[in-house]
């Protein structure tokens, strides 16, 4: 494990029990959820429209252009071939749903990693199995939600920033948070000198502070994390006050920003951002990626031409 260290409190202007970024235990990888037999299975009986197959590609500068594939017709193991051997970053979202016997086990590991934070009360979990070929990256980007890093196999480095303006501003929280744009933020390489470092092995998790900006390289290796997004009530009030406040953006408004709200405020704004959505004060527009395309074996990259 490699840290730059920053005085906690400097990590993050949004309050949370988590700090900074460190480093639990579990005992998940023992169980044999990600075996080549265990992932192939996965694979065949995931449902198709929740594989996201994505190709991140950079420039010198560290810009990032996203391609977005689809399932494709592979079996099981040969997609996983296909995976392996490419530079796919595949998201298998609503794994609660989708491997049960592997989320009922994250769950019980959860538990103990929540119990090491006094005052951290998870009121909903979600997740998605996280499956990429060796050398594959994740761009910086920001999740609007509290987050476990489960690694199962391969190794990581993840690279966390802090949550102060700078590094993530509101106005992109607020796009992320109403679905006008995907989870990327605006980056520039001065930010490395502030990130805190961190390889993960097999058998290790990883939190950090809510918000916080990362982003994530495999380290030549096949990888496979399990992703917990967790949301409390503080995280509840605070993703529809984004909201509420993207709203009156786009309506010519000038909001405060969250962070000098009190509770009673960004709570009033989690119910306004309700009733915002039920009349569809935002609509979305992540809601159709062109897809270009599917994994194939052998091809570069392991991205080969739609087939239809």
């Amino acid at each position: 494990m490699r840290d730059i260290v920053m005085q906690p409190e400097t990590r993050t202007r949004y309050p949370g029990p988590i700090t900074e970024a460190k480093k639990h235990s579990h005992r998940l990888v023992e169980k044999g959820f990600a075996t080549d037999e265990a992932l192939a299975q996965v694979l065949d009986r995931y449902p198709t429209e929740l594989f996201d197959i994505n190709l991140y590609d950079y420039d010198d500068e560290g810009q990032v252009s996203l391609r977005t594939g689809a399932r494709g017709k592979l079996s099981g193991d040969k997609l996983l071939e296909a995976i392996q051997a490419g530079r796919l970053w595949v998201n298998l979202r609503n794994a609660e749903k989708g491997c049960p016997e592997l989320w009922a086990a994250s769950m019980a590991e959860f538990a103990n990693i929540q119990a090491a934070y006094p005052g951290m009360r998870a009121v909903t979990n979600a997740g998605q199995l996280i499956i990429s070929s060796p050398v594959a990256k994740v761009p910086y980007h920001f999740d609007a939600a509290g987050v476990v890093l489960f690694h199962l196999r391969g190794r990581k480095r993840i690279f966390v920033y802090p949550g102060d303006e700078r590094h993530l501003p509101e106005r992109n929280m607020e796009q992320v948070v109403a679905r006008q744009t995907t989870e990327e933020l605006p980056y520039v390489r001065a930010f490395e000198t502030d990130a805190q470092v961190v390889d993960l092995e097999p058998g290790e998790a990883l939190t950090w502070p809510l918000y916080a900006p990362h982003r994530v390289d495999n380290l030549d290796k096949f990888c496979v994390s399990l992703s917990m997004d967790f949301q409390t009530w503080g995280s509840r009030f605070r993703n529809g006050a984004l909201y509420t406040n993207a709203v009156i953006r786009s309506r010519g408004g000038r909001p405060r920003f969250t962070d000098g709200m009190s509770e009673p405020e960004l709570a009033a704004r989690w119910a306004a951002s309700l009733a915002l959505k039920r009349v569809g004060g935002l609509k979305s527009k992540l809601s159709d990626f062109q897809r270009d395309f599917e994994p194939e074996i052998g091809v570069a990259d392991g991205a080969g031409a739609l087939r239809g």
